[in-house]
């Protein structure tokens, strides 16, 4: 453990003193170095949590520059960044016990006040840039009823009406400013976690100035920020399928658009699609010509308290027989956390054909152009099963009914069928 007044030392000679308008540091850490819980959380991170906190600062080369571009916008100080470090440790997939997610770390209803979508289809706290506008709201908001970024950061923790009522419990005297939230932190009103939030914080940022000191050396293993293009996009359409026609893997999609929950664009509205750089074009392109019934595969669905078959269908344009058949359920009953594959090649478009934007490139391609075979002189169409397809996919790629193309085929619902089968379309 270093000491306190080396700690100290260190940070006026890293920081330089509050009067000289230090440009390498802009929140308060001379001050509060020494402190007996900034000091704890020091050795806590350079110690028994080394090898999260390495991970922690290897994640921050990805979104350390466009944080702090957007704090630098917003007249907040850019050190704040390292509220998201101790927050998430830089997760974009972070899931708190109290399902607060992100790089943020956003309850639904507060993500939903400051702007965040948070549906079905799109979780916006899990996508960086839009999650970070919002946290500089609130800051900011916080900041402006406080007087100080230390108590706007434990409302962050806290709710601010909590830090409200301890402001309005005790007084302070002739404190202000940040000294108000140590003297706060010392009477029993606040939770562990909130009277401990922002020593996290400021022990976070003086070793993140100078990881070498705490003998971490991560300057070979900063992780890279993200480089990719943008597309419009105002139909369902699987992540996996937008992988195959950028050339990359889906994981590499998912990780530019980690706002999809599902796997898939909402089918009810524009949004944008994150693609590797270079790519924009030629996936426009290829999605303009790739028929609807190759547009989606398949969706996993988890199964949330008080969710019903019913409830479920009706939330992705499906029917309770659909989900039953595609999952073989002997019943409607569901269980928590239940896994059920949704047949998502029957999503329904739900905007109206009529409703949907004209442009110069078409949004709805004509479908796949069956095979013929000639049998007994009578032409019958034939359809060789892709990947990804089913029954129910193909009887409606090609307008007919599933009870025909199984009867047409000998099949039973039950019957599955693979990729470079060949069925006949009656």
């Amino acid at each position: 453990m270093v000491a306190p007044e080396e700690v100290r030392s260190e940070a006026v000679q890293l920081f330089g003193r509050r009067d000289g308008a230090s440009a390498a540091f802009d929140i308060e850490v001379e001050r509060y170095a020494s402190h007996a819980r900034v000091q704890y959380w020091i050795d806590y991170f350079s110690t028994r949590a080394r090898r999260h906190f390495e991970v922690y600062l290897q994640r921050a080369g990805r979104y350390d520059s466009m944080i702090r571009t957007r704090l630098a916008a917003s007249g907040l100080p850019q050190d704040m960044i390292f509220l998201a470090m101790i927050e998430s440790g830089f997760n974009q997939s972070a899931r708190s016990h109290a399902s607060a997610v992100g790089l943020w770390q956003f309850i639904a209803p507060t993500a939903r006040r400051y702007g965040l979508t948070v549906d079905a289809w799109v979780d916006e706290r899990r996508d960086p840039g839009p999650a970070t506008d919002a946290a500089i709201r609130m800051i900011t908001e916080l900041n402006d009823r406080f007087g100080s970024l230390y108590l706007a950061a434990a409302g962050y923790n806290a709710g601010p009406g909590k830090i409200r009522a301890g402001l309005a419990r005790y007084d302070f005297g002739a404190l202000n400013g940040d000294d108000v939230f140590f003297a706060l932190a010392e009477r029993p009103f606040l939770r562990r976690e909130t009277r401990d939030y922002v020593p996290k914080l400021i022990a976070a940022a003086i070793i993140s100035k100078n990881p070498e000191r705490w003998g971490f050396n991560t300057r070979d293993n900063l992780w890279r920020p993200l480089r990719f293009d943008s597309l419009v996009v105002d139909f369902a359409v699987g992540l996996d399928v937008i992988a195959r026609l950028a050339e990359t893997t889906r994981a590499v999609i998912e990780e530019m658009n980690p706002q999809f929950v599902r796997g898939v664009t909402p089918p009810d509205r524009e949004v944008w699609v994150r693609v590797p750089e270079g790519m924009k074009d030629a996936v426009t392109a290829r999605l303009d010509q790739l028929p609807p019934g190759q547009r989606i595969t398949v969706i996993t669905h988890h199964v949330s308290r008080g969710e019903t078959l019913s409830r479920i269908a009706r939330q992705y344009g499906v029917t309770v027989e659909d989900l039953r058949l595609a999952n073989r359920l002997r019943t409607t009953r569901l269980r928590i956390g239940q896994r059920l594959v949704v047949p998502t090649a029957m999503l329904r478009e739900r905007a109206p054909a009529a409703a949907r934007p004209t442009a110069s490139r078409s949004r709805t391609a004509a479908p796949a152009r069956p095979t013929r075979a000639s049998t007994s002189g009578t032409a019958r169409r034939m359809h060789v099963v892709r990947q990804g397809e089913s029954a129910w996919s193909i009887s409606q790629q090609f307008g007919v009914s599933l009870p025909a193309l199984l009867a047409a085929n000998g099949l039973s619902r039950r019957s599955l069928i693979r990729p470079g089968q060949t069925l006949r379309i009656p």
